[in-house]
């Protein structure tokens, strides 16, 4: 049986690649109230000068996206 989705995450949390976890966080559909700053984290990783742009520091986002996932998906195993 392949790895579900969430496992993917959540492994990708334990080896602290909070860039991969972000970015498999933000192509699913339903993250309530998680949804903007995972999808702000994943921005600011791939277009931060947008987001300096725009008055918002990147590492901020990053880091509440980081937050996020750990109230979404819980501590990394």
């Amino acid at each position: 049986m392949p790895p579900t989705k969430s496992s993917a995450i959540r492994a990708a949390m334990a080896a602290n690649d909070w860039r991969k976890a972000i970015s498999l966080a933000s192509k699913l559909p339903r993250l309530d109230k998680h949804r903007c700053a995972i999808l702000d984290a994943q921005g600011a990783y791939t277009n931060a000068r947008f987001y300096v742009q725009i008055g918002k520091d990147p590492a901020q986002l990053i880091e509440a996206g980081r937050v996020a996932l750990i109230e979404r998906f819980g501590t990394a195993p």
